[in-house]
């Protein structure tokens, strides 16, 4: 089980470290494997779980360098709300809840590298999905020459049931609940929360209730519609009903709302950046409230042209967070061309919440480029509908000339 290989010169390695199964059987086996000090890290990012357990289990562990960190408001103020700024779908209905936390997670571990003389730093992310991609590209754009470990490419440990037998032949500790096949695989943070694998990969069934955990099932939701409010500033959301909030503060108020009226819900087959296709089922009730809301504020606020050239740009953007580009120079540029966008897009917005919908069902701004005089079904003074006459036939020139080959 433990290799016998020279350790690559690895001294000191940074862990991304939950406190689970999982992460508890790495360190250990990065001890061993390659006879190195490890230095834990664990973020709070929102995901609903308490992060401090991680410290005492590292301490029982014998680590002697422990960071756990509160980066919920760095995560929602710099990854959540500039990716909002792009409306960004992966693939045409997915928030990216998961694939937005990883750049933070990894440039932190980056950072403490730096901080405390680490020349590696690990992951527990499986050679199947994503997240070894995401961690490992934003890895190596922050620190070039930063050694990488990733024990699910280079073990043995191939099953749940070796896992439990290594972590019990280790003296680690395994939770009762752990010790069974869990029946799906769950990544959660301030954003959403995801189920993946197990129960849910075949398709073709539908989900039982118990897979969701942060929203009532639409059926079950308040029969009276729930209104709210949100101001934005410059595309970022600022308040909710008048009260101004931090940003991890706001994003919490509005995933309360969304799941308390089942908002959210998403079932999805969608294409991994390693080549194969997965089924997921995401909740993101606070995201999903946050996109329709931005949507309506940006269409009373930006110029068409504008609008319609981000929109083009938007998939482009989705996929290379997805695909875990969110440090390179393509999204810098991006996000530049996008947070531009954004400097008219300020006022408030007014959404009906009810069963699982959103509907927007108000719009207002200081900046906003609607003009009752011109749109009008009554008598205007200030548009001449002869002028489009010219304009009609100016764009209609084309298709005449092409038609007129035929005769």
């Amino acid at each position: 089980m433990t290799k016998d290989f020279d350790n690559g010169g690895v001294n000191k390695v940074v862990l991304a470290y939950s406190g689970g199964l999982d992460t508890s059987v790495i360190l250990r086996w990065l001890q061993e494997t390659y006879r190195c000090e490890v230095v834990t890290f664990t973020a709070d990012i929102g995901q609903g779980e308490e992060v401090e357990p991680a410290r005492k289990k590292a301490e029982m562990m014998g680590i002697r360098e422990i960071f756990i960190e509160d980066l919920r408001e760095e995560f929602v103020r710099d990854y959540v709300f500039p990716m909002f700024r792009a409306n960004a779908l992966y693939e045409g209905v997915y928030l990216l809840g998961t694939s937005i936390a990883r750049p933070l997670i990894a440039k932190r571990q980056i950072e403490i590298a730096r901080e405390v003389g680490a020349d590696a730093v690990a992951h527990g992310a499986t050679g199947k999905g994503n997240d070894q991609v995401r961690f490992e590209l934003s890895y190596y754009a922050l620190n070039p020459h930063i050694k990488v470990i990733s024990p699910w490419r280079e073990w043995d440990l191939t099953s749940r049931t070796k896992l439990i037998e290594f972590a019990e032949a280790h003296q680690i500790p395994v939770a009762k609940d752990k010790r069974g096949e869990a029946p799906f695989s769950v990544d959660a943070n301030l954003l959403h929360i995801s189920a993946e694998g197990k129960v849910l990969e075949d398709p073709w069934h539908e989900p039982e209730e118990f897979v969701y955990s942060r929203s009532v099932a639409p059926e079950q939701a308040p029969d009276t519609p729930q209104y709210v409010e949100i101001a934005f500033e410059r595309g970022d959301p600022v308040a909710v009903d008048g009260e101004e909030l931090t940003p991890a503060a706001l994003l919490t108020r509005l995933n309360e709302l969304g799941g308390a009226n089942g908002v959210g819900r998403l079932d999805l087959v969608e294409n991994r950046f390693v080549g194969m296709k997965s089924r997921g089922v995401y909740e993101t009730p606070g995201g999903t409230i946050l996109l329709a809301a931005h949507r309506a504020m940006e269409s009373l606020t930006m110029d068409r042209e504008a609008m319609h050239l981000k929109d083009e740009l938007m998939p482009r953007y989705a996929k290379l967070i997805y695909n875990g580009f969110w440090f390179s120079p393509e999204r810098e540029m991006l996000q530049a061309l996008i947070d531009k966008s954004q400097e008219p897009v300020s006022g408030k917005v007014r959404l009906k919440l009810y069963k699982g919908s959103v509907s927007v069902v108000g719009r207002t701004s200081p900046q906003s480029l609607y003009s009752l005089e011109h749109v009008t079904f009554e008598e205007d003074t200030v548009y001449d509908q002869r002028d489009a006459e010219g304009f009609i036939k100016l764009n209609a020139l084309r298709l005449r000339l092409r038609s007129m080959l035929g005769e």
